[in-house]
């Protein structure tokens, strides 16, 4: 049997997974008015458990990227998606800080993974014009995650409570497994399926690229890796440009509340609004990079692509400066979109370059520490945000995020003279 285009089949299942990883994680900030009552926990806990997790997850971004170089992505997905998926059904179980705090990290730790997995499986599966796209899909999966999260969460609390919830949650997650399995059985070189058209064109790539793993290679050291300046660019970027997206996923409803006083419900109806913009921009994104590079190169396309991103970023957060005000939320959500959606754009970009500077199992360690160092920034915004937004105004946060993507764009430039293959030499 012969699976045209099997590499899609295998970056739809990564979406999925993605979409589940974020319903699990965004259940936490929509059942927690209802969680938090029954626990006797109030918004500083809510703040705690968010860092729990995020300290967790940042060190698992790094561990698991070591795990999949050593397991390989097959196995890696499965491990990262059991723990998340069993953390997420205890949630069920939890009865005060210590135990919702176990869970929690829990989580953090699983879900971090499908990072790292994620850009090395793009790495192993599509040439290097098509990786943009790839990963531009499988980051569409937060969104989409986010999107649908409000509509199945809720139903699913009005009917069985927030217990079940979670648990039900945990078990969807679980169910995922099985078609991964069965489908990606090994790396492209020798899966039984793919068909010959296909193995020629990621094999050529590899080749042309010179890109080719060798069989049984050890990952560089993260010091051997660090001793370049490209890779300082990848962590640089993403330290600074995290923060943009978690504000959203962990603040967005508490700001939709605060600021406007929207109920769940109402939250439910709008914000999904924000995520399918962002979810389109890493489509686009993908495909505006894929077009550019045919035309020029990979330097050009990828830095075009994150330039461009991340001006939109800017005039999203500007805007909502100026123009937002007390009632007209709507302005707020369509801005918040066009944040998301430059975000979105330009980070499967910033994400793929790990795969474009090294090769083989470095690329995992790579993106696993760039993914730890990019979970770092959201907890020091987290804090920021609890301290500053005491007295009701979230512009200084607004702020300090604009300002924070200037200094994403210039690591990129300055450290990364030309996105190409790191070879032997320091440059």
């Amino acid at each position: 049997m012969k699976i045209k285009g099997i590499r899609w089949w295998i970056i739809i299942l990564i979406f999925i997974a993605t979409v589940i990883n974020y319903i699990d994680r965004t259940a936490f900030a929509l059942l927690w008015p209802q969680m938090g009552e029954d626990l006797g926990m109030d918004n500083s806990d809510y703040a705690l458990m968010l860092n729990v997790f995020m300290i967790t997850y940042a060190a698992s971004k790094f561990l698991s990227g070591r795990l999949y170089d050593k397991i390989g992505t097959r196995i890696g997905f499965v491990v990262s998606i059991v723990v998340w998926s069993a953390a997420a059904a205890f949630h069920a179980v939890a009865r005060g800080i210590i135990s919702l705090s176990i869970v929690r990290g829990l989580l953090g730790l699983g879900e971090a993974g499908l990072w790292p997995g994620a850009v090395k499986s793009n790495g192993e599966w599509f040439p290097v014009k098509q990786r943009a796209l790839a990963q531009g899909i499988f980051n569409s999966g937060a969104s989409i995650g986010n999107v649908i999260a409000p509509v199945i969460i809720v139903f699913l609390y009005a009917q069985f409570g927030w217990k079940s919830t979670y648990i039900i949650l945990g078990g969807l997650g679980l169910l995922w497994i099985i078609p991964w399995l069965i489908l990606n059985k090994s790396k492209p070189e020798n899966h039984p399926w793919i068909t010959e058209d296909e193995r020629n064109l990621i094999l050529n790539d590899r080749i042309e690229n010179n890109d080719i793993a060798v069989e049984g290679a050890k990952s560089l050291g993260v010091g051997e890796i660090l001793s370049y300046k490209q890779p300082w660019g990848v962590l640089l970027c993403r330290f600074f440009i995290e923060p943009i997206w978690w504000f959203f996923a962990g603040w967005m409803p508490i700001y939709l509340n605060s600021k406007f006083g929207l109920s769940i419900e109402e939250i439910g109806k709008t914000m999904w609004i924000s995520y399918l913009m962002a979810a389109a921009g890493g489509i686009l994104g993908g495909l505006f990079t894929e077009a550019i590079i045919k035309r020029t190169s990979v330097d050009f396309g990828r830095k075009a692509s994150i330039v461009l991103g991340s001006i939109l970023i800017i005039i999203g957060f500007v805007s909502i400066i100026l123009f937002v005000n007390d009632s007209n939320y709507m302005t707020f959500i369509y801005l918040a979109g066009l944040a998301l959606f430059g975000f979105q754009f330009a980070i499967g970009n910033i994400q793929t370059l790990s795969s474009d500077l090294f090769r083989g199992p470095s690329v995992g360690t790579l993106a696993g520490l760039a993914g730890t160092v990019a979970a770092f920034s959201p907890i020091i915004m987290n804090w920021f945000i609890g301290s500053i937004t005491k007295g009701g105004s979230y512009t200084p946060a607004f702020i300090a995020i604009t300002l924070s993507v200037v200094l994403a764009v210039l690591s990129i430039f300055f450290l990364i003279k030309k996105v190409k293959l790191v070879v032997n030499t320091k440059n």
